[in-house]
């Protein structure tokens, strides 16, 4: 079995959802969502970013959105900001359920590509603690203590504003290219995470914020779930021009399962077989080559393809991969040497 290293998972919210019982969730499964130790031991799951994410304040009717969102075209509105008191209990809830997680001796939170190796060693889940949407963050201090307590990957936005930048909102067909660029917090925001070789994020940003990030970044640039633009032309994915400067700093590209930013309709429905996801791995790494593509999947966050249903499922895409056409060196490198070479780069041995 092929190893799989995942750029997003969604997990830490079903586990504060269970409270008492999420040592229980995660040990042993309950049959919902995407992934549990079982699962991930079943497909080969060797360790990921493990992200906070704070809801949005005003949820609206989410029916509607959804439904909405189930029928192309679309172009939802931008939630309003989520202040930073309201986010931080939140942050730190999910925060304290992934090091509950590594409490049961079945998972490690990784501060350096050493930890990660080790903990894959042992037979432990490796897990990055990534923070999805800055809202939690209340000024550059924070930061650094954030970073004390075990954060090595942040995204400065969901798809809402923060104080630091601008999201993309839900839309198909649309460009990323949304709205204003990085506030002058942000900017602050990406030289105080290369100080502390904190991973940047562009997934959910908007193209100005990305090209600000590259502009300011002294690291190598990341977008840890996001998908081709050319393929599928959601707000949430990449064009061309974002993955070209990607390929330029040696960054990384995980592909995101979500069926809405895979299908060329934008249709958030479960299709069968490999060949849209595949499609996708073709592109990216026509732009970003052999060393810049990886796996994003978004597991307990998204709409999954029918046979990539849940973690279980990863070795019928490995063994789509290799049915393909890609070596198994190649296969190899997406699924999960090439996150572990990027955090070896941004974050030193």
């Amino acid at each position: 079995m092929i190893p799989v290293f995942d750029g997003h998972n969604d997990f830490l919210q079903r586990a504060v959802a269970a409270g008492h019982e999420a040592g229980q969730l995660w040990t042993e499964g309950d049959g919902t969502g995407h992934m549990d130790l079982p699962r991930l031991r079943a497909g080969g799951m060797v360790g990921g970013f493990f992200a906070m994410w704070v809801p949005d304040a005003e949820t609206g009717d989410v029916a509607e959105l959804l439904r909405q969102k189930e029928n192309p075209p679309f172009d939802l509105p931008l939630p309003p900001k989520v202040a930073c008191d309201q986010a931080l209990p939140l942050a730190f809830a999910q925060a304290s359920a992934l090091f509950a997680l590594e409490r049961t001796g079945t998972l490690s939170v990784c501060r350096s590509a050493a930890e990660i190796r080790a903990a894959m060693d042992a037979g432990r889940i490796a897990a990055i603690l990534h923070m999805e949407g800055a809202e939690p963050l209340a000024d550059l201090d924070a930061l650094h203590l954030w970073h004390a307590m075990g954060l090595r990957s942040m995204g400065f936005v969901w798809s809402r504003p923060t104080a630091y930048g601008h999201g993309v909102p839900f839309a198909f067909p649309s460009s990323p290219d949304r709205g204003e660029g990085l506030t002058d917090r942000g900017k602050a925001l990406v030289r105080e995470c290369n100080a502390l070789r904190i991973i940047i994020d562009l997934s959910h940003l908007n193209e100005k914020g990305c090209d600000d990030v590259a502009r300011l970044t002294d690291a190598p640039l990341v977008a840890t779930h996001s998908g081709a633009h050319a393929i599928c032309e959601s707000s949430r994915n990449l064009t061309d021009r974002q993955l070209r400067r990607i390929a330029d700093t040696g960054g990384v590209v995980g592909l995101n399962f979500n069926t809405g930013f895979l299908a060329p309709d934008g249709r958030r429905e479960q299709f069968r077989g490999f060949d849209i996801l595949l499609r996708h791995l073709d592109h990216m790494l026509a732009i970003l080559g052999e060393d810049g593509v990886a796996l994003g999947s978004d597991f307990d966050g998204a709409v999954m393809p029918a046979d990539l249903s849940d973690a279980a499922a990863l070795p019928r895409l490995t063994d789509a991969m290799l049915a393909h056409g890609y070596g198994r060196e190649l296969v190899e490198k997406i699924a999960w040497r090439n996150w572990l070479s990027l955090v070896e780069r941004s974050w030193g041995g």
